[in-house]
């Protein structure tokens, strides 16, 4: 008996432990949650939004009940007018949008780090898209540049009938039939 009440007792205070950090856990990366001070995103975001700016989350995983928590945030907040940002973190990317206390919306992104760090008007209203985040971008639409770099000075083949990326205006390989010419099947 007498072995039984302190490994009842450790037990209890792990179980509590257990769960008290559970909850910390959830938190840290639910609505409001606190940053590295040395984030570049996280200060552009500031000094986009302006002081007392609310911090809607900086989101490091898909959970829908905290991509909601932060969309919501963000989505109220903008309507009121009141300063906000949200941060999301990806594979190898961070975007962010932050709006001001004059309704005025901001795009961030860089890649993980810091690199390459770009910010600028919102093209559009805020929305929230379907993978849960908030974008102030049209739906189709590349942001700030997405796909440039190494491939922006490529020039995209011919669209399907109109040419071939093989060579010559309008030439196919022998064998292939020409798009545009109407064919009737042989009789029998």
């Amino acid at each position: 008996m007498s072995k039984a009440l302190p490994l009842f007792l450790i037990a209890a205070c792990m179980l509590t432990g257990c769960s008290k950090s559970k909850s910390s856990a959830a938190s840290a990366n639910a609505v409001g949650a606190a940053a590295s001070a040395d984030d570049p995103v996280q200060k552009k975001l500031q000094e986009l939004a302006g002081s007392g700016a609310k911090n809607c989350g900086l989101l490091k995983s898909q959970v829908t009940g905290e991509l909601d928590a932060a969309s919501k945030c963000a989505v109220d907040a903008s309507k009121a007018k009141t300063p906000f940002y949200v941060e999301y973190e990806m594979p190898g990317m961070n975007v962010a949008v932050a709006g001001n206390s004059q309704g005025n919306l901001f795009a961030v992104q860089s890649q993980t780090g810091g690199a390459g760090l770009t910010s600028g008007d919102c093209p559009a209203e805020l929305r929230v898209a379907p993978s849960g985040r908030v974008t102030c971008y049209a739906p189709g639409t590349f942001p700030m540049g997405a796909g440039a770099g190494s491939h922006s000075s490529m020039s995209m083949p011919p669209a399907m009938g109109t040419g071939s990326p093989h060579g010559g205006a309008g030439a196919l390989p022998p064998g292939h039939p020409k798009p545009q010419q109407d064919q009737k099947p042989p009789k029998p």
